[in-house]
Order: C-alpha cells, then structure tokens, then sequence
C-alpha cells in the first residue's frame, strides 16, 4: 500500500534483474495517441456479446439492474467510442476493459484444481509479539485455535476448546507453563496431554480422552506459521521463505492489523496500486492525487497455486515492480535497484493475509530493504511509523467493509459486479481467477466467475465481563468493557494496539506519564500560591506550565495511538 513508496521513491536509480523487461513498443505506440474526450457506452457490459450464456447470466444481469449510460472519460490516449448497437459492447471497449471472450470463460471456468485450504500455512502472529504471560486466541477462516508459549518459550498451538465443557483456553491461564482452562482449572502440556484436574480423588487416573487437538507451528523469519491440516504431517517444502528478507543488512519496519472485512477484499487492495494516490493522498512522504495515472502490468507467470508479474506507472515507462501472490494468502511486491556506486539494493513490501473469519483478516505487514536507514528515519520512533500504518488501513476501511457487504448481499460472481480497467485492475482479475480454479477447496470464496457462501455461522466474539475485564483489556486478543478496549473491530486499540507490543507498551508509558506529569503541576501550582517570594511564584507557575505541556503532549500521542483516521469531509 502506501508505506511501499518511501522505500520505492528514488527515480534516479535504474532497474535490473527480473525486472528489466522490453516495453518501450509499447509506451512508444501508447504516446503517439492523441488524448480525447469521448463517449464511453456501458450500456450493458455483458448482454450483446454474451447472449448464449444462459438463463443464469440474464438473471444476474437482471439483478444487477444494469441501465444503458454513458460517461466521458480520458482514458490513457486509448479513445473508446459510444454508439455501437444498444446493450452491446463497442470493439474499443476490449482496449479498456478487462475481459475475455465466452470459450475463454467457459475453459477457465472448468480448469478447476486440486485444493485444500488445510493443507496449507497460515500466517498466526509476528513472533517478537506472542505475549509471554498469557494465551492467545485466534482464527483461521472458522477454525478457533491458541498460540501460547510454555515455560522453556516454545510455542504451541491447541484447538481452542477445553474437552471437558467446551470452554475457550484462550480465556485461561498460563500456570508453570501450562495452559489452564479457568472454567474449572484443567490443565494441559505442550502436547496436549491433560496433566491436572483438580476435582479427580487422589490417586484417580486421568482419562486418556482428556487432551486438547494439536496444530504444528514454526517461527521463520520472525513470523510464526501453522499448519492447519488434520489428516497429513506438516509439508515443510509449502513453509514460505522470503529471500530477501534472508539477505545481510535486510531491515524492516513490521506491524500488525486486525481488519473488519473478508481477506480475499484485503488481498484485492494490496495489490491494487492505483488506488494509492487517491486513498492515501498525502498519508505518507509520496502518495499524491495528482499522480494518479495509467498503470503497466504484465503477467509472467500464472500457476495453480497463485501468479506474478511485473508492473509500472506509465510516466516511469517501465515495469520496475515485481508482484507475487502465492497460496493461501501471501502476497509480496519486490524491487531490485543499483545505485550510482553500482551497488545493488532490495526491496521488499510483503503482505501476509490470515483468513480470520467472515468478515474478518489478520494482515502482518513487512517493508524492507538491504539499504540502510536515512538517519531521520531512526529517529522517528516506531510507535509513529505503526500509528500512521493504522491511519492508511482506516482510509480503505470504509470502502472495503462496504464492499463485502455488497458481495455478500448480491451473492453473484465479481464478474458480474466489477468493471475490471486494464490500466488499474489487471491483479485483480488474477486473482479473482485463480478463485475460481481453487475456491472449491475453501469454506467459502468470491471468485471472478464462481461464488460459494459460507456455510457456517460467524463466529460472534463477546469481551469478558466483571471485575478482571480492565485487566484483560491490557493482554493481546482480550476485550475490555470501556470505548478504547471494547472489541470493535472499527476501532484502532482493538485492531493493532493491543496486538502490538510496542504501541502497546508505548500507550502504557504515555499514561504513566502523563499522571507523574499531572500530579507535579498540582504540586507546582500549590508551591505557587503558597511562597511569597515573587521569584518563587514565577518559577513555579513557568513549572507547572512546562508539565501541563507534557501533559498535553502524552495525551496527544495516546489520542494518535488509539483514535481513528477521519476524512476532514465526513466530520460533522
């Protein structure tokens, strides 16, 4: 999103690698156009040159309520002319849209493949921020797990689900290691194994039947993984391994984000780097409206289990970004750039995109690079660059939480509801494609000409109650019963704060100082009114003035930790 251009920014350096790429027949032809203004015609996008596709397509066309319209547009000196035949698309409307003919849907729509989404690794947590005193409740798609560590720091994962009454683990408590359900205080190791229960007469055996199901996790590159399946080992070769991120000298700034809408809508906006300029005008050091243009996309490889491709804007007249997005969820845009001294560097803006149910995603973000830091950027403290990370998710909040209630409501394939543009789309349509060869193999998935809803009711999350709710408000994955700490998935604490040890312990620090500061101007404003020396008065209220400003200053930071981005023209 945003936060790659920083990294990106510097124009001066040339392209190499995989990223060199021959399009400057295609720039070239693109300029020597002339831009017009014309009369773009969707009357219906679909009807005339699709008319054999059955009852189904005309039915989905109906609820659609397409109407003819039509709408002048500058289009990147491709010229698409209106008037063609009523309800049909015009042969210059290929040059805009993206699109296929009907034998081409009709194969992909058959290339189905082989596909289980248990069968896979799923993103759980940036390691440096598993807590070490408390468990940790999480999703993938539907399935309810907890991450905690043991005693020795080992990391294991259960099925968060006590088998003796159903109680959530993650609601319990770590005791010499063990993970205690605190429903009726049962107790399990790292292998499941239940070890204590406290109400069995001495010398009574535990059932064998008492034991928690187990998940396989790994920490690699600071991420830890699990692995969901439940029928095979865990395949080692499917682990992700990010070869930039192994490389000397690689730094990178990663945060954390509990986001309120589907994973397959957060993957669509990550890969979408047209809406930066827009979305995001003036959020970070470059992202500017006025640069919004065409964008270049080519598709160099296209496989079961995901696809990549190289992409531009077309002002740079190159393709100096590569973009990969592998199965289940891992999307990456990289950049290799070789300075003035002929040094090569590496960049890398990495998404990891958990499924955490309907309506629901866990997003580790991870930009990086082999250059180092400007030292302007050490000085910024990371509780800054997360909270602006916060304020970038919150531009797209709105319109993404919309977007899956459309799909959702419509319950018809993206096909029949997006107008893909060549220009800005084409990841998109990727990967809404690759939906339909895999969504067979998920709980649910919108794909570009498939759609299967969720089967299974979502899982509705209640913050604890009574008097250890303020307490647990402070500990990751835990709700409490005031406005900052409520479990809202609109509000930012609850999205990354509380998730992230960092603005975590910041937002603690702020507080506690913001009441050392606030008791010390008290103290000061007192010794003021009580001294009779004119001196003294000055120094004491020149005192309690400079910690009124600390106070006003902590409280600003928790304001800018804890408090949502609004757009100036939606405050009332």
């Amino acid at each position: 999103m945003a936060l790659l251009r920083p990294f990106f920014s510097d124009t001066t350096l040339s392209k190499t690698g995989a990223f060199s790429g021959n399009l400057t027949n295609t720039t070239q032809t693109r300029r020597r156009r002339t831009r017009k203004y014309v009369s773009l015609s969707i009357t219906d996008m679909f009807s005339a040159s699709h008319t054999n596709l059955g009852p189904r397509r005309k039915l989905n066309q109906a609820r659609r309520g397409l109407i003819k319209c039509s709408a002048v547009t500058e289009v990147g000196g491709f010229v698409s002319v209106g008037g063609k035949e009523e309800g049909g698309e015009s042969e210059d409307d290929h040059k805009v849209l993206l699109g296929s003919t009907v034998e081409e849907q009709e194969i992909r729509e058959k290339a189905v493949v082989n596909y289980d989404w248990r069968e896979e690794w799923y993103p759980l947590y940036l390691t440096r921020d598993v807590p070490d005193d408390a468990p940790l409740g999480l999703t993938v798609f539907d399935k309810q797990i907890v991450l905690y560590k043991d005693g020795s720091g080992v990391l294991h994962c259960y099925q968060d689900r006590c088998p003796h009454r159903l109680a959530k683990l993650s609601e319990g408590q770590l005791i010499n290691g063990r993970l205690e359900c605190l429903y009726h205080g049962w107790q399990f190791e790292g292998d499941g194994k239940c070890v204590k229960i406290p109400q069995l007469p001495a010398g009574a055996s535990i059932p064998r039947s008492a034991c928690v199901k187990t998940y396989e996790v790994r920490d690699s590159q600071g991420v830890v993984w699990v692995w969901m399946s439940d029928k095979n080992p865990a395949n080692l070769d499917k682990l992700p391994w990010f070869e930039n991120f192994a490389r000397p000298g690689f730094q990178d700034v990663s945060t954390i984000h509990e986001l309120p809408y589907d994973h397959s809508i957060l993957l669509e906006n990550l890969m979408d780097p047209a809406h930066v300029p827009i979305s995001h005008d003036r959020t970070d050091w470059n992202a500017k409206r006025e640069d919004a243009q065409p964008l270049l996309f080519k598709v160099t490889e296209q496989t079961d289990r995901g696809f990549a491709g190289q992409w531009g804007r077309e002002m740079d007249q190159g393709m100096t970004n590569f973009l990969r997005f592998e199965a289940p969820c891992v999307l990456q845009n990289n950049r290799e750039l070789v300075d003035k001294n002929g040094q090569k560097h590496y960049f890398s803006g990495l998404f990891l995109c958990r499924p955490a149910g309907q309506g629901k995603s866990m997003l580790i973000v991870r930009f990086g690079g082999t250059r180092r830091f400007s030292p302007i950027m050490k000085l910024i403290p990371q509780w800054f660059i997360h909270q602006n990370a916060s304020k970038v998710f919150e531009q797209d909040m709105g319109f993404l939480s919309s977007q899956n209630e459309v799909l959702m409501r419509e319950k018809i394939p993206t096909k029949e509801l997006y107008i893909n543009i060549r220009f800005s789309d084409t990841w998109v349509t990727e990967y809404r494609k690759w939906m339909d060869k895999v969504g067979h193999g998920m709980p649910y998935h919108f794909g570009h000409s498939t759609i299967s809803l969720p089967k299974e009711p979502a899982v509705v999350e209640h913050a604890p109650a009574g008097l250890v709710a303020g307490v647990s408000a402070s500990l990751p994955a835990k709700g409490g019963v005031g406005t900052m700490h409520a479990p809202n998935p609109a509000n930012r604490y609850f999205r990354h704060v509380i998730h992230c040890k960092v603005c975590r312990n910041s937002v603690q620090a702020f507080h506690a100082w913001k009441n050392a500061l606030s008791i010390m101007a008290i103290v000061s404003t007192a010794f003021a009114i009580l001294v009779s020396g004119r001196q003294w008065k000055a120094l004491y209220l020149i005192s309690a003035t400079l910690f009124l400003a600390g106070v006003y200053g902590c409280s600003t930071a928790i304001a800018m930790n804890t408090t949502n981005f609004i757009r100036k023209h939606r405050q009332a």
